[in-house]
C-alpha cells in the first residue's frame, strides 16, 4: 500500500466502525466544554463526567464561577487530580473571559492558549468541538496510533499533529481525531492490546511494532 492508500484505509475503516461519533466529555456550551477539557488533563473522561455535573450545578458560566473561591472549586474537582493547578486555572480564566471577552469563550486558538491552564491540545479541542473550526488535537491515543500505523515518527505530539494535518483532509480533522481516540480505547490500547482485534494496525502497522508484539506473545 502507498502512504495515501494507507491513509484512505484508516479513514474508511474508522467511518465503518464510527459513522456517528459522540464527543466524550459532557457539556452544554463552549464554556462548559473548555472547563471539562481542562479537567481531563491526566484524568479520564469518565471521571471528569462524574465531577462536572457537581461543578456546573453551582457554576456553569464564568460569572458564577468567579463567585466561588479557588478553594471551593478545588474541593469539588479534587477527584480528577492536579486540582491545585486546575482550580487556579478555572478561576483565573473565568476572570479573563469576563474582563476581556464579555464572558464569551474566544474562537481563536492563540487567544485560548493565553488563558491560564489552557494548553495547545485543550485549545484545539475547544475550537474543533465548540466552534467546528478544523483542528487536530493530539492526545496520547492519537500519538500512539499514528506511530503504530507508521504515519509519524512518533518523536513528540507536535510532530504527530503536523503529520496528521499533512496526511488527512482538513474537512475530516474534527471527526477523525474523535474517531481515532475511540478506536484507540477500544481496539488499540496501550495495555492489554490484542493485535487480532486491531484491524488497522494489523493491516498497515509499522513492522517493528508488529514484530515486537509477536515476540512478546511467544
Amino acid at each position: 500500500m502507498t502512504k495515501q492508500e494507507k491513509v484512505q484505509f484508516v479513514i474508511d475503516t474508522l467511518n465503518d466502525i464510527y459513522p456517528e461519533i459522540p464527543i466524550p466529555l459532557d457539556h452544554k456550551d463552549p464554556y462548559t466544554l473548555l472547563i471539562a477539557v481542562l479537567l481531563s488533563a491526566q484524568s479520564t473522561d469518565v471521571k471528569v463526567n462524574e465531577i462536572t455535573p457537581k461543578l456546573f450545578d453551582i457554576a456553569d458560566d464564568p460569572y458564577k464561577m468567579v463567585k466561588l473561591t479557588i478553594e471551593e472549586i478545588r474541593d469539588i474537582i479534587k477527584p480528577v487530580g492536579l486540582s491545585p493547578m486546575k482550580s487556579k486555572g478555572i478561576h483565573g480564566l473565568s476572570e479573563i473571559l469576563i474582563n476581556k471577552y464579555n464572558g464569551e469563550v474566544p474562537r481563536d486558538i492563540d487567544a485560548l492558549e493565553e488563558l491560564p491552564a489552557v494548553g495547545h491540545k485543550t485549545a484545539s479541542v475547544v475550537v474543533a468541538q465548540a466552534f467546528n473550526i478544523p483542528a487536530f488535537p493530539v492526545d496520547t491515543h492519537i500519538h500512539r496510533l499514528m506511530y503504530r500505523w507508521n504515519l509519524t515518527n512518533g518523536k513528540n505530539v507536535v510532530q504527530t499533529e503536523k503529520d496528521a494535518k499533512r496526511l488527512f483532509p482538513k474537512d475530516l480533522w474534527n471527526k477523525l481525531h474523535l474517531q481515532i481516540i475511540w478506536y484507540g480505547r477500544q481496539y488499540s490500547p496501550a495495555r492489554g492490546w490484542d493485535l487480532e482485534k486491531d484491524i488497522i494496525t494489523k493491516t498497515i502497522g509499522r513492522k517493528t511494532v508488529i514484530n515486537e508484539y509477536n515476540k512478546r506473545k511467544k
